[in-house]
């Protein structure tokens, strides 16, 4: 094992209370590639920062390697003295660092180097400030949220970059694709101490899993430890008294072990207020045009929005996704074209921008709108702390200006007024935006059982697979030319229809290249039919995909032992990594019998 280039042990931090960072720790060795997860305000940001030597430790050891470059992304960058973006990306290269670095990243990020940095929105910044992190490929690369404000495109050629880079990477996101792709360790920042998985974090919710439950069968044991010795001083027959002295002392430690632990923080509780059930059809649009100047956004589009549909939009930013759900709740007036809303309509939007908050309005001011301590949620009068607990907000809160709030819990706040108005149409536009996993994972339980409608723009391809009935995306994806096309599923399931739409266009191409005569000896007696290892495959891929379906719950139901990983990790972890690979596997094969049934079918019919 390489010796680590960074390494953090027990650092200690507070800002006044309950310590933020109590004992946590991160290690750094060449080629890392660690997602840093937990709750929003768990400290993740803060041990990145000390990393960076942004910021520095009340106790603890930080060590860097003396010859190790470290780049931090900042959240809000400097770009004071800089007159262009390029010269600002530039400013972050080290000598012999490859000037050209730069132009390649901020093309690519949509950047063309020459903007003034005054004028850039928040989220051109951010673009500007990952190029210039990125150019000098430095020996450590502290990412916190880089995909905020990107669009899908520019996500996925991030994932890229960020696989093949020789840095060591430490990676703060809510995208649980991204981290999926590029991650390979994971480091679990709660309550303060720091916990390593050495898998990437597709593996991290069931390790979750495991260490809470037998960290939950350790706090039982120690209770029922705890009653039985009460009743030994209680009951027992008296021993020697310095015995008895040294018992007291245990229970004692005991006790306060026990009063002192810490559980994991809970989950947010909530449900959409109930409404009135709007009519069948939510939504009609008939051949809506808009265009901005020259430039068309949407060309003819036609879409029925029937009650419980759940419709994501995608496209690369600018496509004109927000555009388009305007036009569709009636924000906004089509060119052309006719936009009818339902009956018994009730909206709830969620803004990206977050307009509707007020900085110095106050958490209970805004969630009762000024109507005193009380708000009505499902028909039921709710004090306003009580309410603000199930999104894990704090009664001291309520008083607190909004603008004291980070990211997550601007967006927390905005959710919980949301879900305390009855609505029958949720109006998400990028709702991921900085929400920490376990608040995504409500979000997504919220939107997939909700009785109404809903639409929703985001970026977030794990969110739209789990939520999404339908999916509007751009006809060009890599050029938006105005063309909006609706595909059926989640994310996923648009890449493969539009893979397999591209495919069917190559087809009858090459099929139009033919000369007659060749297209009149293929539809003669020379019949195209499979090849023998084609129906070979057809036949036997079944017995296969059964085989490895057999295996899978095989393993499965070893694994659904809670106490499997605390009593044998090793084979926790063997058995996690058959699975991956016999699931990889199975996907493969159901992929290779599908592909080989249509071919048949498209022979046969």
């Amino acid at each position: 094992m390489a010796p680590p280039i960074l390494k953090l042990d027990d650092i200690f931090l507070s800002f006044g209370g309950a310590p933020l960072l109590a004992g946590a720790g991160l290690q750094i060795e060449p080629g890392d590639k660690i997602c840093l997860v937990g709750r929003n305000g768990s400290g993740k940001s803060t041990l990145l920062k000390i990393a960076a030597g942004l910021v520095e430790a009340q106790s603890g050891e930080v060590f860097r390697h003396p010859s190790s470059t470290v780049r931090y992304l900042e959240q809000a960058p400097d770009f004071a003295g800089f007159n262009t973006v390029q010269a600002y990306a530039e400013a972050g290269l080290g000598p012999g660092d490859d000037p050209y670095r730069v132009t390649y990243l901020l093309s690519h990020l949509g950047l063309s180097g020459d903007e003034d940095p005054r004028m850039l929105s928040g989220g051109e910044s951010r673009r500007a400030a990952l190029a210039r992190v990125m150019a000098p490929e430095p020996d450590i690369l502290l990412l916190d949220e880089p995909t905020n404000h990107l669009d899908l495109p520019t996500i996925e050629w991030l994932e890229g970059e960020l696989q093949k880079t020789r840095s060591a990477l430490v990676l703060i996101s809510h995208d649980r694709r991204f981290l999926e792709k590029v991650s390979t360790a994971t480091v679990w920042l709660d309550r303060g101490t720091s916990r390593r998985l050495d898998r990437g974090f597709a593996h991290f919710e069931a390790w979750r899993d495991q260490v809470l439950e037998a960290e939950e069968l350790e706090q039982h044991k120690l209770g029922k430890s705890i009653e039985r010795e009460e009743h030994w001083l209680r009951y027992g027959v008296t021993a020697r008294r310095k015995r008895n002295m040294r018992r007291l002392g245990e229970l004692q430690t005991m006790r306060s072990n026990y009063r002192g632990h810490k559980g994991p923080q809970g989950t947010v509780q909530a449900t959409v207020s109930d409404a009135q059930e709007s009519g069948k059809l939510v939504i009609e649009a008939d051949k809506i045009t808009k265009s901005f100047g020259e430039r068309a956004i949407v060309t003819p589009f036609s879409i029925r929005v029937h009650r419980g549909d759940c419709i994501g939009v995608v496209g690369p930013n600018g496509a004109g996704k927000t555009t388009l759900l305007k036009m569709l709740t009636g924000q906004l007036s089509p060119d052309s074209g006719i936009v009818k809303l339902g009956t018994n309509l009730e909206i709830a939007t969620l803004d990206q921008k977050r307009e509707d908050l007020n900085p110095e309005d106050t958490l209970a001011n805004y969630l009762t709108d000024g109507r005193g301590e009380n708000l009505l949620v499902n028909g039921e009068q709710r004090h306003v702390t009580g309410y603000m607990k199930e999104f894990l907000f704090q009664p001291e809160q309520a008083r607190t200006p909004i603008r004291n709030l980070s990211g997550g819990e601007r967006a927390r706040l905005m959710l919980a007024r949301i879900l305390s108005r009855p609505a029958n149409l949720l109006i998400l536009d990028e709702p991921t935006n900085d929400l920490d996993i376990e608040t995504l994972d409500l979000l997504q339980e919220i939107v997939a059982g909700f009785p109404g409608t809903v639409i929703l723009v985001s970026h977030d391809r794990d969110f739209l697979d789990r939520t999404v009935t339908s999916t509007i995306a751009p006809a060009v994806p890599d050029a938006p030319d105005g063309r909006w096309i609706e595909y059926a599923g989640g994310y996923s399931d648009m890449l493969v229809q539009r893979k397999g739409a591209l495919e069917e266009r190559k087809r009858a191409e090459k099929a139009a290249e033919k000369p007659k005569t060749q297209q009149a000896t293929a539809s003669g007696s020379s019949k195209v039919k499979l090849s023998f290892k084609q129906k070979f495959a057809l036949e036997n891929l079944p017995k296969e995909m059964a085989k490895a379906e057999a295996e899978i719950a095989k393993r499965e139901q070893v694994m659904a032992d809670p106490n499997l990983f605390t009593r044998d990790p090793a084979a926790f972890n063997r058995l996690a990594g058959e699975m991956e690979k016999l699931r990889a596997s199975l996907t493969d094969m159901e992929e290779e019998w599908l592909e080989l049934e249509m071919l048949r079918e498209e022979l046969e019919g």
